[in-house]
């Protein structure tokens, strides 16, 4: 039985460092590194890599492990998912969350405008899980909340420019005018322009940088080949 607390904790530092990037796409992870960098024993180890599996962070490999690929198929998947669930998000917060919930919401998404996307995390909650959580259904806000984590890399890359920034706020802004309205039929509408919107920016990103993409170590895989070339951490 490993050790509850270590393996927290590595799954912690392991996933902070997956979603900042700083283990990038594709990079392979071997047990002996990360026994030495955590001063930890293989089990432990182990079940903080099945853990970051189970999110779609990271993924066997041979033997071995890697950080999970940019998996353009499954961005494609995710995309659909996303559409029906959180026009479903939508319906139910115009029935159910009061117009303080989502006036607070509103004042988080002008928190999170005024902050550079690297800080965006650290100031306000996600505006996508924190609309899901004002849906009052557990098991959507889990969907929503396992969509975000599978998206949160890439939505870093989109985000990347002040342009696109600002481009998302303005569209989650219009969606929360919808809902204080008390129209769902707008709400929903708006989600799925602002999905579809999201994954149209997010391809013109990596096709436009895919080179400089690869070059950083990046892997890209499905949807016209991979590219990028894994760099490995204690071969």
């Amino acid at each position: 039985m490993p050790d509850a607390t270590q393996t927290t904790l590595i799954y912690q530092r392991l996933r902070l460092a997956i979603l900042d990037l700083d283990l990038t796409p594709g990079m392979r992870l071997t047990e002996r590194w990360l026994e030495a960098e955590f001063s930890a024993s293989r089990t432990p180890v182990r079940a903080a890599l099945v853990r970051l599996e189970g999110e779609g962070l990271a993924q066997r490999h041979g033997r071995g492990w890697i950080v999970s690929p940019i998996d353009l198929v499954e961005l494609e998947s995710l995309a659909e998912f996303r559409e029906a669930v959180e026009t479903a998000v939508v319906r139910l917060a115009v029935e159910r969350a009061t117009d303080d919930e989502l006036r607070a919401l509103e004042q988080q998404v002008r928190v999170r405008e005024a902050t550079s996307a690297e800080e965006q995390h650290a100031v306000a909650p996600d505006f996508h899980l924190e609309l899901a959580r004002l849906s009052a259904n557990p098991f959507l806000t889990s969907a929503v909340e396992g969509i975000m984590t599978r998206l949160a890399r890439t939505r870093w890359l989109e985000a990347r420019t002040a342009s696109a920034g600002e481009q998302a706020a303005a569209e989650h802004a219009e969606i929360l005018r919808a809902l204080l309205s008390r129209d769902a039929d707008a709400a929903a509408a708006l989600v799925v322009e602002h999905i579809r919107g999201t994954r149209a920016r997010l391809a013109h990103s990596l096709s436009g940088d895919r080179k400089g993409l690869a070059a950083r170590g990046v892997s890209i895989v499905g949807a016209g080949g991979a590219t990028g070339v894994a760099n490995d951490r204690g071969r």
